[in-house]
């Protein structure tokens, strides 16, 4: 090949991968906690990616993560600029990126519950406490970085018990999420499970639960718990305003049958100063030091 022809064919080649990278920069990719069935999930954010690129003028596309510790990580390295997170993941990647903000949560989210559920034969039956029987017993959390799966749980447990989960229990597994916590209880593999109450009360909506096998025999209290949070540099990455687009497009959201496939009955406004207290739980059982 000639010289020339090399050089003509290099900057062609440079201007393709200029025009490559202001494509890719303009699309604004966002994430979710996976916490439910996967198929489901892409399912629901694909119709959000479609709702947030008309409603702010920029494309969106959602990027499915296989671990909530992979969700926070892609929030941190910039491989994801908007994310659903829960409470926990939410404080974790705010305060890995500077000037990060929360900035909308579902209604339901100011007064979130943890269910603790249990098999049949375990004869446990709801009650107002913590019962002593289910010590011994076996226990499974959700998902290690999971507000409603693992850290509210476990911060109502080592209080009333005063010991570490697995003193109280005779095993402590972590299935992954809050669907196969459901599924892991009912089938009896464990005797114990912590769950999102929306998770369980849209699985016994889809008639997947049979109580029969399977109930909540007790509650948490109220906690703050999902929030959608954008990173620090987002309008300096996609101009000034972005930002402010971005919350309103979510606030706005008013089409039911997507807002049931959180499900919520909508976004309301939310800042990182709602979940100081998942802060101050996760310092008090060692996440946050």
């Amino acid at each position: 090949m000639r010289p020339k022809t090399v050089v003509n064919t290099l900057i062609a080649l440079s201007a393709l991968l200029w025009l490559g990278d202001v494509a890719w920069g303009q699309e604004l990719r966002f994430t979710a906690i996976p916490d439910q069935d996967t198929a489901r999930l892409e399912q629901r954010f694909t119709r959000i990616a479609d709702y947030l690129s008309q409603e702010v003028g920029i494309p969106f596309s959602y990027v499915p993560v296989k671990s909530y510790g992979a969700s926070v990580q892609a929030f941190k390295n910039n491989q994801v600029q908007l994310a659903w997170f829960g409470g926990l993941s939410g404080v974790q990647a705010r305060m890995a990126v500077q000037g990060s903000q929360a900035i909308a949560q579902g209604e339901e989210d100011q007064h979130f519950v943890s269910y603790i559920i249990a098999h049949h034969s375990t004869g446990l039956q709801p009650a107002e406490t913590l019962p002593e029987a289910m010590r011994g017993m076996s226990f499974t959390f959700g998902a290690k970085g999971s507000t409603s799966g693992r850290l509210m749980p476990e911060y109502y447990l080592r209080l009333h018990f005063t010991q570490a989960p697995e003193k109280i229990f005779q095993t402590v597994g972590f299935s992954g999420d809050h669907s196969k916590t459901i599924a892991l209880v009912q089938s009896g593999s464990y005797q114990l499970g912590a769950v999102n109450f929306k998770v369980w009360e849209k699985e016994l909506t889809r008639g997947t639960i049979d109580p029969g096998k399977v109930q909540v025999i007790w509650k948490t209290p109220e906690y703050p718990d999902y929030n959608w949070s954008i990173r620090g540099d987002l309008d300096q990455q996609f101009g000034q305003g972005t930002a402010a687009k971005i919350r309103q497009a979510l606030l706005s959201l008013d089409d039911p049958a997507l807002l049931d496939t959180f499900p919520r009955r909508r976004f309301i406004p939310a800042d990182n100063s709602l979940y100081l207290p998942i802060l101050e739980t996760g310092k008090a059982i060692g996440i946050f030091r």
